[in-house]
């Protein structure tokens, strides 16, 4: 089996967070079971560019990437290289599988794709929904949507990381085939010494400090805990709405009880096993990469309802959910504090074995080649 992965980032490009490390590693698992598989994406990497040689193969931890040079440096990802390429090389595959949306990689990928008469399969991750019509240049998505994206989603796969997503979608598009299969996410391989809760309450946000990650109502909602605290702030961001973050910890008087500590990667699992609660109140999130990561590391999770995973927290009582206010928030937290200490002692001792069991990579990728098989034996449309 041909693979080819389509998506605007690649490691080392971190800092678009789970997304990117989650193409890595599925592209790493298939070539582990014997997939022949190429990476086409750019040199992206926020603001600048990847110090890496363009427009040639490189193996990426034994996978066949190649980063072509971008014109735009938004998140348009505009690359007339890999457009190009792909339009000369793309029968050589039997299956393309683009990562994102509404950005130009995506959906010209799509489109040459399906002219060039090879089966597509789209993971939106996240940026097919709702709140993204809403949410940022939401005139030129519609129109992007109505004149162009709504006729190369119908005749491509989708593939949605929860039920929540797939529901989601499914209001949205209807397209040739939809299959729901959960992100490979990299878990903490052993369980760290993780810490007791104290005295103190030890808060951990860890992600992208973007808008629809709820940052803002975690801020909004210390001043409102009555029990004592800290708050560690993990990932980065744009400057200017981090200030405006920052500005919000100055003037409800919590900045004393924050810590910001930037971008964590290899130390990420030392970080989850040194707090007692992650917390997650984002306006939008398909699935949740950090929230699978925490758990595997022991550390309970609070996440808002607009979260992929939140029926399964619910399901295996990994944590609790809340709604996007601060006053829901503070609620919860004040809660756990005052009479679910021994709850986040027991989701400590039993999440990383439940994680272990349900994120199975031997197990998933089964069901990703599963799907890919379906895909190609069915011949696109």
């Amino acid at each position: 089996m041909k693979i080819l992965q389509i998506n605007a980032s690649y490691k080392p490009a971190y800092l678009y967070g789970g997304p990117t490390m989650s193409v890595a590693k599925l592209s790493e698992q298939l070539v582990s079971t014997g997939n022949g598989v190429t990476v086409f994406t750019t040199t992206a990497n926020g603001k600048d560019e990847l110090d890496i040689q363009s427009n040639k193969s490189t193996l990426v931890d034994g996978v066949s990437v190649t980063y072509f040079k971008r014109v735009t440096k938004d998140h348009s990802h505009l690359s007339p290289g890999l457009l190009i390429n792909l339009w000369q090389n793309v029968r050589g595959f039997d299956v393309v599988h683009i990562h994102a949306w509404w950005n130009l990689v995506s959906v010209f990928s799509a489109f040459i794709a399906l002219t060039r008469k090879v089966p597509v399969v789209i993971s939106p991750r996240g940026t097919l929904s709702d709140y993204s019509f809403q949410n940022k240049n939401s005139f030129i998505k519609i129109l992007i949507h109505n004149f162009l994206g709504k006729k190369i989603l119908k005749h491509s796969y989708l593939h949605a990381t929860s039920v929540a997503e797939k529901k989601a979608l499914l209001n949205i598009v209807k397209p040739a085939g939809i299959f729901n299969l959960a992100n490979f996410v990299k878990i903490a391989k052993s369980l760290p010494n993780k810490q007791s809760a104290g005295p103190v309450l030890k808060l951990l946000f860890l992600s992208r400090i973007e808008e629809k990650k709820g940052l803002d109502i975690l801020l909004h909602a210390l001043p409102r805990l009555n029990v004592p605290y800290h708050l560690t702030i993990a990932g980065d961001g744009d400057e200017n709405y981090i200030s405006i973050l920052k500005n919000i910890a100055h003037y409800n008087h919590s900045e004393n009880n924050i810590s910001w500590i930037g971008f964590q990667n290899e130390n990420k699992f030392d970080v989850f096993s040194e707090h007692d609660l992650l917390v997650l109140p984002s306006y939008n999130e398909n699935f949740g990469n950090v929230v699978i990561e925490s758990l595997s590391a022991g550390t309970p999770v609070l996440i808002s309802e607009h979260v992929g995973l939140a029926d399964y927290i619910i399901e295996h009582n990994l944590g609790w959910i809340c709604q996007t206010t601060p006053q829901s928030v503070s609620d919860v937290i004040n809660t756990i504090a005052a009479n679910s200490m021994h709850e986040l002692e027991a989701i400590s001792m039993n999440a990383p074995s439940i994680i272990h069991r349900d994120f199975d990579d031997s197990q998933l990728i089964k069901k990703y080649i599963n799907m890919y098989q379906q895909i190609i034996d069915h011949g696109g449309v």
